[in-house]
């Protein structure tokens, strides 16, 4: 019987344990508090937690059973498109405003596929905005400005 390994699941088990260790060893600075009156590391403690499990899994799962498959080439304008959308949401939430902000990152997003029509992008986008400003704006209670002070007339 031939013993295959996935490189990929390895690589990427260990990025989210990596990432949830991380977390876990940052929250250990703060209250943790209790089910019913959660502390500031309460939430990054356990998501945390469950990444170092998941992780641990994507390990064992790619050592003991992976398919065995290599690197496909890198998908640049993705990798790029993603990054740029995740900068430019960071650098402009504030000053554009919200609404500006998450369109502009769900549509660079949109368009990081080469599979993608422009005019789905926008579609896309516009969803995104919408769902994004019921959950955090009005769900959530965000005190994001809708429109910032770049685009005030």
């Amino acid at each position: 019987m031939e013993n295959r390994r996935s490189l990929p699941d390895v690589l990427s088990g260990a990025i989210f344990a990596g990432i949830g260790l991380a977390f876990v060893v940052a929250s250990l600075g703060y209250d943790v508090g209790t089910l019913l009156r959660m502390g500031p590391a309460y939430f990054p403690l356990v998501i945390g937690g469950l990444l170092v499990v998941l992780g641990l899994a994507i390990v064992v799962k790619g050592l003991v059973a992976g398919e065995a498959i290599a690197f496909g080439a890198i998908p640049w304008r993705s990798v790029v498109m993603v990054v740029a959308a995740l900068v430019f949401f960071g650098l402009t939430v504030r000053r554009a405003g919200f609404v500006p902000a998450v369109f502009v990152t769900a549509l660079l997003t949109a368009l990081a596929s080469y599979r993608i029509k422009p005019v789905t992008a926008v579609v896309v986008a516009a969803g995104l905005t919408v769902l994004s400003v019921l959950v955090f704006i009005v769900g959530l209670q965000l005190r994001l400005p809708l429109l910032g002070p770049w685009l005030t007339f």
